[in-house]
C-alpha cells in the first residue's frame, strides 16, 4: 500500500492585477474540489473515479472555462472537449465538439468504458451521448453573461480574446491585443489565458489517473480542437505518473507535453519534480503552459511558465496547498 496524492488546476496564465475577490473565489472552488477528492480517496475510490468526480465538479461551476462557463466560439456557441486516462493499462477516452453534454469528462469516461474507440467528436460524440443516456442540456446552459461580454470584446479587437483575467501587454483593455507580441502558431494573438480545468490522482494502490476538460479559446474558429482531448498532449497517465496540462494548446500539442513528463521519467530516470521542471523549461519552445502531475510513489508536482496558474494539491500525510501565483 502506497500513499495517495491529488492535484487540480483551473488554468495557467493569471493577470497580476487580478482582484483579490476573484483570487479568493478561485481558491475556494479549488479547495472544495480538493476536499471532494480527498474524501473519495479516503473511501478507497480508485484514482480513475476520483479524477472524473473532481472534474465534474469543476465543469458544473461556471468559474473556470469548462462545462458551464465555457469559452464561446466565433459564432457565440459552445464546443467543449475533454479526456480521461487510466494509468495501469493506459486506457483512455476523449471527446470534442460537444454542444449539449452537461459533463464532457463523463462522456469521455464512457467512450473509454463503453465503446471500442478512444476518441469521438462532434455529431458522433453527441449521438453516443444520447445512446448512453447521459444528461443533456441546451447549449444556452453553458453560456454566461461574462463570456458573452468577452466574445464581444474579442470581435471588436478582431482577435482571439482569452480572458479578462489575463494581462494585456503594456496597457489595459482589448485594444492592446493588436500590439501584443504573443503568438500562436506564428500568428499574433491577443492576451493569453485559456482556463482549462484538470485533475490528477494516485491512489493507495499506486494507480495513477488524469482528466482534463475545457471550452477552448474565446472567439475560436468553429471546429478548432485543442490539446485537452489529445492523449499525450493535454492528458496522460501510465504506471509511472498522471499529468494534466493547461495553457497554449497549440504549443502543448507540438511538444506532446503530458507524455513528455512520463517519457523523461522512464528514459532519463528523473523523479517527478525533475521531470516536470525539465519539460516546462525545455519542451515548450516559446509557448506558455502549465501542468499538474502525480507519481505512483505518492509525489505531487506542478510547473508553469506563465504569470500564474490556478492550482491546488494534497497528499495523504496532511499536506495541502492552494495557490494562484
Amino acid at each position: 500500500m502506497g500513499a495517495w496524492a491529488i492535484a487540480v488546476h483551473g488554468g495557467a496564465g493569471v493577470d497580476p492585477n487580478l482582484p483579490k475577490e476573484r483570487q479568493e473565489e478561485a481558491k475556494r472552488l479549488l479547495t472544495r474540489c480538493l476536499n471532494i477528492g480527498i474524501s473519495a480517496l479516503r473511501s478507497n475510490l480508485p484514482a480513475i473515479d476520483v479524477v472524473e468526480l473532481v472534474v465534474r465538479e469543476l465543469e458544473t461551476d461556471p468559474l473556470f472555462n469548462s462545462g458551464r462557463g465555457s469559452a464561446l466560439t466565433e459564432n457565440g456557441t459552445v464546443e467543449m472537449e475533454a479526456s480521461i486516462m487510466d494509468g495501469p493499462k493506459r486506457r483512455c477516452g476523449a471527446v470534442s465538439g460537444l454542444t449539449t453534454v452537461k459533463n464532457p469528462v463523463s462522456l469521455a469516461r464512457l467512450v473509454m468504458d463503453k465503446s471500442p474507440h478512444s476518441y469521438l467528436a462532434f455529431s458522433g460524440a453527441e449521438e453516443f451521448a444520447r445512446n448512453q443516456g447521459v444528461e443533456l442540456v441546451d447549449n444556452e446552459y453553458f453560456i454566461t453573461e461574462d463570456n458573452v461580454g468577452m466574445l464581444k470584446l474579442a470581435k471588436e479587437a478582431n482577435s482571439i480574446l482569452f480572458d479578462y483575467r489575463i494581462p494585456t501587454i503594456g496597457t489595459c483593455g482589448a485594444g492592446a491585443a493588436m500590439d501584443s507580441p504573443l503568438q500562436m502558431n506564428g500568428l499574433p494573438i491577443s492576451v493569453y489565458a485559456p482556463e482549462t480545468v484538470g485533475c490528477v490522482v494516485v491512489d493507495k494502490e499506486g494507480r495513477c489517473a488524469a482528466a482534463t476538460s475545457t471550452g477552448g479559446l474565446m472567439n475560436k474558429m468553429t471546429g478548432r480542437i485543442g490539446d485537452s482531448p489529445l492523449i499525450g498532449s493535454g492528458t496522460y497517465a501510465c504506471d509511472l505518473c498522471g499529468v494534466s496540462c493547461t495553457g497554449e494548446g497549440e504549443a502543448i500539442i507540438r511538444s506532446t507535453l503530458a507524455r513528455e513528463v512520463a517519457a523523461v521519467m522512464e528514459y532519463k530516470g528523473l523523479n517527478l519534480h525533475e521531470a516536470v521542471d525539465y519539460v516546462i523549461k525545455n519542451r515548450l519552445d516559446e509557448g506558455k503552459a502549465g501542468l499538474i502531475a502525480v507519481s505512483k510513489n505518492g509525489e505531487v508536482a506542478c510547473g508553469f511558465n506563465t504569470t500564474g496558474m490556478f492550482r491546488g494539491c494534497a497528499t495523504e500525510d496532511g499536506f495541502m496547498e492552494v495557490g494562484v501565483w
